[in-house]
């Protein structure tokens, strides 16, 4: 009886040197490229669902489900739906490593987000080493400077927020005197570096350079000291929340300069945290500064509301650009996955709700913005030129 079921011990090592070694495979090796060709197509979506930054997660959540939800009614890819999973960041690089971790185990042939720098960038070292193409909508030059290729933006990097800005303040406007005051997380260092590099080009060193940290609520130091320069700008360099109470504070001390900065300063919850009377002439550096600029903004607009029951802003249109470049790329690709799936993205031009996306070896799809001013409560577009 023993004798029937022996096998040669040969046989038997290479059995278990053939499962050793599949088991060893780097995570995406096997299949990248390859992809499965039926059965929902799994992507991610990593955004901040609670704590401060919730507000940004759940406009790219909503904004890259519109995009899903039109393409899965028109029959998904390639008659296979594309199906989203919602991971809840937290705005914290040490959830967002855990959750990379996470995705790169369970099947996403991709992910959208996350809206925060620092957390992006904390993620993309186990998403590279996964062959899992990310799109983000931070914007710090950090993202790229990772050098990963399976990283991209969907929208500008803080280079061209901010040398927008300096262009219309100090080019067009004339602005000597200008202060800055920005947090030390990612997004932060972005943009105090990209707009202090866009001053230098002009040859204007800031009057006053003030760094807050992310979590701080009180700024009476750091704009006393400003108000002292008595400047003719405020740039402010910092995520929603923050910007508005630097803002608030900054007007209760005296301060008359012109506000100034980029994305977060045209969202509502940059508008209602400084008060409609403070944020009155903030000048916003933006791709997206309205629902109303062309006709596919209005149609998106219109979409996202009734599917929301709220307006769209930034924020969703620029999930709903990343996550239609990413279904279109699997398309183009029939299904691809790993390293074939990042050649799809990088090489899929699209028309999107924040301009034409061209994408570079950085992963940088756009490559200018507008200016917005504040007025009575609203982001109205400067005229170009």
């Amino acid at each position: 009886m023993i004798g029937r079921v022996r096998r040669p011990l040969a046989a038997c090592l290479f059995a278990i040197g053939v499962v050793l070694i599949a088991a060893c495979s780097p995570p995406g090796e096997e299949q990248a490229g390859k992809g499965e060709t039926t059965g929902p197509i799994k992507i991610a979506i990593a955004n901040a669902q609670s704590g401060q930054l919730s507000s940004l997660g759940q406009w790219e959540w909503k904004g890259a489900k519109l995009a899903a939800d039109e393409w899965n009614a028109k029959g998904g890819i390639d008659g296979r739906k594309i199906q989203l999973e919602l991971f809840d960041d937290q705005g914290d690089p040490t959830v967002g490593t855990n959750l990379a971790r996470k995705i790169a185990s369970e099947g996403f042939v991709a992910m959208i987000g996350t809206a925060e720098s620092a957390v992006t960038v904390a993620m993309i070292p186990i998403l590279q080493q996964s062959k899992i193409p990310n799109i983000t909508s931070g914007q710090s030059p950090a993202i790229a400077a990772t050098k990963s290729p399976f990283a991209f933006y969907n929208g500008p990097t803080s280079n061209t927020y901010d040398e927008t800005l300096a262009k219309y303040l100090v080019d067009g406007k004339g602005a000597k005197k200008v202060a800055m005051v920005s947090n030390n997380g990612s997004y932060g260092k972005g943009e105090h570096d990209a707009f202090t590099k866009a001053l230098a080009d002009r040859g204007i060193t800031p009057v006053d350079d003030q760094v807050v940290t992310t979590d701080q609520k009180d700024f009476s130091a750091a704009l006393t000291s400003i108000r002292q320069k008595e400047p003719d700008v405020l740039f402010v360099g910092s995520e929603e929340v923050e910007a508005g109470l630097i803002v608030k504070q900054a007007r209760e001390l005296g301060i008359k300069a012109t506000i100034a900065g980029a994305a977060p300063m045209g969202t509502p919850v940059y508008l209602e945290t400084a008060g409609a009377a403070n944020a009155e002439g903030t000048v916003v550096s933006s791709p997206y500064l309205s629902n109303d600029t062309d006709d596919a903004a209005r149609a998106f607009a219109k979409a996202y509301k009734k599917a929301n029951n709220e307006e769209a802003e930034l924020h969703g249109a620029k999930a709903y650009d990343g996550a239609t470049i990413v279904f279109t790329a699997l398309k183009n690709s029939k299904g691809a996955t790993g390293q074939k799936l990042a050649d799809a993205i990088r090489a899929t031009k699209h028309d999107g709700l924040l301009g034409d996306f061209d994408y570079d070896e950085t992963g940088v799809g756009i490559h200018e913005t507008a200016i917005g001013v504040i007025k009575s409560g609203k982001l109205v577009a400067e005229p170009a030129g």
